[in-house]
């Protein structure tokens, strides 16, 4: 589980990720915040999508760890009687951190066509308007 900055319709995001061991995307989650609050938010809809993993590979990321831990308190508090290992060790994580490349990469895309789509129409706006006479 990773999550990075991006832009999305001019407006920067935290993009959520959750990934498997085969580099199939389990989940993803925009968000305003990088913070508890929206880790928590990502786990538990990763975890009501996909169910319960075994064990977490993140980053030294501090919000995602407190969200993790949240919900292993939840597990808890549910009468569940085994906890979600969680795993902070960077080079394991690097598969999804280097899937970022593509992210970014497919949204700088998608911004530099946005960008000359908005452009066209405006310059369509100043051109001949068939319905004034010359």
């Amino acid at each position: 589980m990773d999550e990075t900055y991006i832009k999305v319709k001019g407006k920067w995001t935290y993009y959520y990720r959750a990934i498997d061991k085969f580099r199939k995307t389990l989940d993803f989650m925009l968000s305003e915040h990088r913070d508890e609050a929206a880790a928590t938010a990502f786990f538990t809809r990763a975890i009501g999508n996909n169910g319960f993993p075994d064990k977490v590979v993140i980053d030294k990321s501090g919000a995602n760890l407190a969200g993790l831990q949240n919900i292993n308190c939840l597990l808890v508090l549910s009468g569940w009687f085994w906890l979600i290992e969680i795993l902070q060790v960077k080079y394991l994580n690097n598969i999804i951190e280097q899937d970022h490349r593509f992210i970014k990469k497919l949204t700088e895309g998608l911004q530099i066509l946005q960008l000359s789509l908005s452009d066209t129409g405006r310059h369509r706006g100043r051109t001949h308007d068939p319905q004034t006479t010359i």
